[in-house]
């Protein structure tokens, strides 16, 4: 498996590796490059299976962008690994910037307005729609009438604008994370292939040399006449 870990780590070690992995994110950066790099695929496969996990990387849907991008990857014929890797764009690091920008950029778009001080109302937004979910899934076995509220200025004020705003910056990293990839992992795979021909011919060069088989229509030479 390729994200399965062998030695299972407490929740604290692993929410502080999550914040901020272990090595750095240079560290990580650089890993998940080697892995790319090396996935049994072609380029273009591979190119594409990271425009598919960074384009989702950009939309609201938490908890579901590994499924999306697993999808989309299929869809367009890439690698569904090299998808995986790409939703990793999206970290603690990122996702403020690529939350407010896409929220603000959406309102932009759908004709409402987003001041930047309405960001501190962005908590009172998450807590009321949290409320309401909770109350309506009491509600579910108990009398109580469900609440909607919360949720719906939740989806007005949030999850709409987060959606409609991040599909053109999604699109735009998309493209520039394909059109960077599909380059290096080339020319990764060319330097591999390469190196594997030059070993190959040291190899041969190293085996000892076998004897020339007869030409055809002569014979393995039989034993000596009686004149010698």
């Amino acid at each position: 498996m390729v994200f399965k870990r062998r030695d299972k780590r407490p929740w604290p070690v692993a929410l502080r590796e999550t914040l901020w992995p272990r090595g750095g994110w240079s560290r990580a950066f650089h890993y998940v490059r080697h892995r790319l790099n090396r996935l049994p695929d072609q380029p273009h496969r591979i190119a594409r299976g990271i425009f598919a996990g960074v384009f989702v990387s950009f939309t609201p849907l938490f908890g579901v962008h590994l499924l999306l991008a697993a999808g989309l990857a299929k869809l367009a014929r890439g690698n569904i690994i090299a998808a995986l890797f790409g939703t990793l764009i999206g970290n603690p690091v990122t996702f403020p910037l690529i939350a407010l920008s896409s929220i603000k950029l959406g309102h932009w778009m759908l004709g409402s307005h987003f001041e930047p001080s309405h960001a501190v109302g962005l908590l009172a937004t998450f807590s009321d729609a949290f409320d309401d979910l909770r109350h309506n899934v009491v509600a579910l076995f108990t009398h109580a009438h469900p609440r909607w509220e919360g949720l719906l200025g939740f989806f007005d004020e949030i999850f709409l604008p987060y959606l409609v705003g991040g599909a053109i910056p999604g699109l735009i990293a998309g493209f520039i994370s394909y059109h960077i990839a599909l380059p290096i992992v080339t020319a990764y795979q060319n330097r591999r292939r390469t190196r594997l021909k030059e070993r190959l011919a040291k190899l041969r060069a190293k085996l000892p040399s076998r004897p020339k088989p007869p030409a055809e229509g002569e014979g393995p030479p039989g034993p000596p006449g009686p004149d010698g």
